[in-house]
């Protein structure tokens, strides 16, 4: 499967590098002066890496890089601390225990361990600058959700199980079919519900939300971005041929009926919707083991496949985030794993020979460990992980730096998609 081809360039996105977006002046770009206009919302959603995983200690990382040091100069005030918005305010829910609302900086991914973020704070920055108008961001991500159970839409009509699925619970869980069913039927659907409430709660009100809104002018929901994947792409229940090609087409099929549906929801028709297509890993043609290349690359396209329906054309985009990868802490972090089996494979080659070095093997454990990473992990390497990585793989390594390019790249496409309207 490939990405539409589209002469409105909004696939440039998904190549090239990631460049500062140009301070030219709006009238002088083609675009009217701010003057009564809606007020511009955009919905965020998905599960645990559009709540944000990424520390702001890894805001480092950026300088490093030539290409993404200038995301930092907006990302960070002179003094170093996290930049405030001062007219893109948001409302978020699934990242705290509570609501959490107010002038967009970096706080607003996940609470725990925090502050964080997730592609909220870059894509309201360059949203901005894009659109050079206020901007309400609602965000609404919850970790762990699928969209074939969890975020579910109305017209994708309740879960169908396979043979084997109602095999395996009625042989191996002990529970009838009506169970079964009945046990799904609470869990469908929910989260989807949860988002659709809780964004309808904001438009009730903008002014609460947003100082800048004026009753008369209204507002204008123009954008979407959906970034979820991990728990579809895991899950051999729901797809069971997802080690062939096609495995993923219900993914397909439920993401399709997921735009129509919040479409409707939100009264936009012709919303432009902006998938964040999974990239944990990095491009696929990469990968140093073959174990999870085709079925990492499958459930991309699936996820994809949607900006390529001709009833979607030129409204629906796909970013592909692998893009954003964090390859040279990756390395590192691939580095340290190794060292780490190497000391455990001598520890249980040495106590299956019955050794016990002096002070036991906890404290060899330690000081091999400690001697390997003087040897084979460099200063580099070690800096590498320390302002790069603040979370695990499937958190993209709560790396600032991917979660500042796809932020970018996520409104850089809701605005190409807006143009061609």
């Amino acid at each position: 499967m490939h990405m539409r081809a589209t002469g409105l360039g909004v696939l440039l996105a998904l190549a090239g590098s990631c460049a500062a977006v140009s301070q030219v002046p709006l009238e002088a770009a083609g675009r009217a002066p701010r003057g009564k206009k809606p007020l511009k919302v955009y919905i965020l959603s998905g599960q645990s890496n559009m709540q944000g995983q990424a520390h702001v200690r890894t805001f480092d990382h950026l300088a490093m890089d030539p290409e993404t040091a200038p995301l930092l100069d907006e990302m960070r005030n002179p003094d170093g601390t996290p930049r405030v918005c001062e007219d893109v305010y948001i409302s978020e829910i699934g990242g705290a225990a509570q609501e959490r609302h107010g002038k967009l900086t970096a706080k607003y991914g996940a609470e725990r361990g925090g502050p964080k973020i997730g592609p909220e704070f870059t894509f309201g920055i360059y949203m901005r600058k894009l659109v050079g108008e206020p901007i309400l961001l609602i965000k609404t991500a919850w970790g762990g959700k699928s969209i074939n159970t969890d975020f579910r839409p109305p017209s994708a009509g309740p879960y169908p199980f396979s043979e084997q699925q109602i095999k395996s619970a009625t042989e191996r869980q002990k529970i009838t079919v009506e169970e079964l069913k009945a046990r799904r039927a609470e869990k469908t659907g929910r989260y989807y519900r949860l988002m659709v409430e809780h964004v309808k709660k904001v438009l009730a009100d903008p002014g609460a939300y947003h100082p800048a809104y004026d009753p008369e002018a209204g507002y204008e929901v123009a954008g979407f971005v959906w970034f979820q994947g991990w728990n579809d792409m895991v899950d051999g229940g729901t797809y069971p041929n997802r080690y062939k090609p096609g495995g993923y087409e219900k993914y397909t099929e439920v993401l399709a009926h997921f735009i129509r549906d919040v479409r409707k929801e939100f009264n936009a028709p012709n919303m432009p919707f902006v998938i964040g297509v999974l990239g944990v890993g990095g491009p696929t043609k990469d990968y140093e083991s073959p174990r999870y290349k085709g079925v990492h690359q499958y459930f991309r396209d699936a996820m994809a496949a949607p900006a390529s329906m001709p009833e979607f054309d030129g409204n629906v985009a796909a970013v592909l985030t692998e893009r954003f990868w964090p390859t040279d802490v990756a390395k590192a972090e691939a580095k340290q794993g190794k060292i780490k089996r190497k000391v455990d494979a001598e520890y249980k080659a040495g106590q299956k020979k019955g050794e016990t070095p002096p002070g036991g093997w906890g404290k060899w454990r330690r000081s091999r460990t400690e001697e390997l990473m003087k040897t084979e992990f460099s200063a580099e390497d070690k800096r590498l992980l320390d302002i790069g990585k603040s979370n695990a793989g499937y958190h993209y390594l709560g790396s600032g730096t991917f979660m500042a390019q796809a932020g970018k790249a996520f409104a850089e496409a809701i605005d190409e998609l807006n143009v061609g309207r």
